[in-house]
């Protein structure tokens, strides 16, 4: 039997590529592309039962104020508003009421990309920008705009978010990613913010211009999204726009808080209504043309619906793998139909959610102003679910209120702060704690005591000021505000330095008494 070994070199190669052609002219040939399999009635009767399904979700769960847009074949097929911009007011939703979409804001900014490049390989152009780094020298060298719009630059999850909520501003967060620790470059995928604002930032910059004018000149203008920006001001002063809101423990809703993403503004910053964004609708579904006219060039969009790396690993032999691509969720469903989407949440009092199956040439988008609780999800999942199967096969408001709470329960501390050991050792006199401590990515951080010996902790640019609660010996904690806001979290003094348990994910969160 002739191995590669006795063959030598050439004689192996000639083998591999006579094996490979014999390979290809009896490989069978590849599966036809799927076709479309929605019929027109399908989409009007899931069209039909919209409202129905919006109402019934903002009964359940109290949500004040909705708006909705579909898409289908290019047109605008249904355009609501529904509830109230703010409760107590009187004034309700409507197609041009102005909303905080969160991270919707991603696949909009892969969008305005798409529109500054000519070709697609122009994604993978290393990113440069003043002052920001990563840790790996290498990897600063060679991380690309498709590396960081994918999350896939070995940035910790979420990297740079805490630093957002202490009150740093853009300049100074990315430019204390070059501390983050990294997982390997291009082989693990976690979700940042701040990653794909850096690479945004960076492309407006080699434009020797603001992101906000060029989203302005290359997408909004020019697609008529005339009430769409990325800057907060815009928001917060346009008279029709829906305050944010959270939910109280009796299950009503209050524009409690007030959340200004303007430092993660590519990834989080985008204001706009459903009008605009049933406009942006066309124009994905349409390749990059809207009314006849070509805005983004067809093969630089195309490029931001590929998978670049898997962001969901399949939990079971049956399910199906998830990607993300440049700034999008991307699925493949049992069809073989590409399925793009993507959610946003603010904690502080938005949820919205964009899906679209483009062979189908049939999207929708839904923008809510209370906190995520599954609402703009589960209208869209459920939306697509009667369209396919001409009913809703599962509670979707159910599973996905399920998953947000999941998710708002894993970043709690195991730790029960509100309630000391028996037996908890007694703390030290108040000196032996105050001071100021410093720390290379969270800065300064200053412990003083008040006139009954009562501590403060103080965080962040402003700074933010916490009251410590004694918990157990060196051991006090404090109440976390803010987007990422977790609860009653740790604070632990040891041998001149102070460790501050949700800062410490990534284990950054030690300060060191100075």
């Amino acid at each position: 039997m002739r191995t590669l070994r006795a063959l030598g070199a050439a004689g192996a190669a000639a083998l591999l590529t006579a094996s490979a052609a014999t390979a290809a002219t009896t490989a069978p040939s590849p599966p036809p592309a799927p076709l479309p399999q929605l019929t027109d009635a399908a989409v009007d009767k899931a069209v039909a039962r919209l409202d129905g399904t919006v109402e019934d979700m903002m009964r359940r769960t109290g949500v004040p104020g909705v708006a909705v847009a579909v898409v289908h074949d290019d047109e605008v097929v249904h355009l609501k508003g529904f509830g109230v911009r703010r409760t107590g007011e009187s004034a309700t939703v409507d197609p041009d009421t102005v909303f905080q979409i969160a991270s919707l804001s991603k696949p909009v900014s892969s969008t305005v990309v798409a529109a500054t490049l000519t070709d697609p390989a122009q994604w993978d152009r290393r990113t440069s920008l003043p002052g920001f780094s990563l840790k790996d020298p290498w990897v600063t060298g060679h991380v690309t705009t498709a590396d960081l719009f994918s999350h896939r630059s070995g940035l910790p999850d979420h990297a740079g978010d805490l630093l957002e909520d202490l009150g740093y501003d853009q300049a100074y967060i990315l430019g204390r990613l070059r501390l983050a620790p990294l997982t390997p470059f291009r082989a693990s995928y976690a979700y940042t913010n701040f990653g794909l604002t850096a690479a945004a930032e960076a492309i407006a910059h080699a434009k020797g211009t603001s992101w906000q004018k060029l989203a302005d000149d290359t997408l909004f203008k020019p697609a008529g999204m005339t009430r769409t920006s990325t800057e907060f001001s815009a928001f917060a002063d346009s008279p029709d726009h829906a305050a944010t809101h959270v939910r109280n423990p009796d299950g009503t809703w209050s524009p409690r808080h007030v959340r200004d993403p303007d430092a993660q503004a590519p990834a989080g910053g985008v204001s706009s209504t459903v009008r605009d964004m049933s406009r942006w609708l066309r124009l994905q579904l349409a390749g990059g043309t809207l009314d006849g006219k070509r805005i983004v060039p067809a093969d630089t969009l195309a490029r931001t619906h590929v998978p670049e790396i898997v962001s969901q690993p399949p939990a079971t032999p049956t399910a199906r793998t998830g990607f993300y691509g440049l700034g999008w969720n991307v699925s493949y469903d049992d069809a073989g139909r590409l399925r793009l989407s993507h959610s946003g949440a603010f904690e502080l009092g938005a949820n919205t959610n964009v899906t679209m199956l483009p062979l189908e040439k049939l999207g929708i988008v839904v923008l809510t102003n209370g906190a995520p609780v599954g609402l703009a999800d589960a209208v869209a999942l459920d939306f697509f679910d009667f369209a396919e199967h001409g009913k809703a096969t599962t509670d979707w408001l159910a599973l996905a209120g399920s998953l947000y709470a999941q998710i708002d329960a894993a970043g709690r501390s195991p730790t029960d702060y509100a309630h000391p050991p028996a037996g908890a050792k007694p703390a030290r006199p108040s000196a032996a704690y105050t001071g100021t401590y410093d720390n290379p990515y969270y800065g300064r951080a200053t412990v003083t005591a008040g006139d009954d010996g009562a501590l403060t902790l103080a965080l962040g640019p402003k700074p933010l000021r916490f009251p410590l609660a004694h918990y157990d010996g060196d051991t006090f904690s404090f109440e976390t505000t803010g987007e990422n806001a977790v609860g009653r979290t740790g604070v632990t003094f040891a041998d001149g330095t102070l460790r501050v348990e949700y800062l410490d994910a990534d284990h950054l969160g030690t300060f060191t008494r100075q």
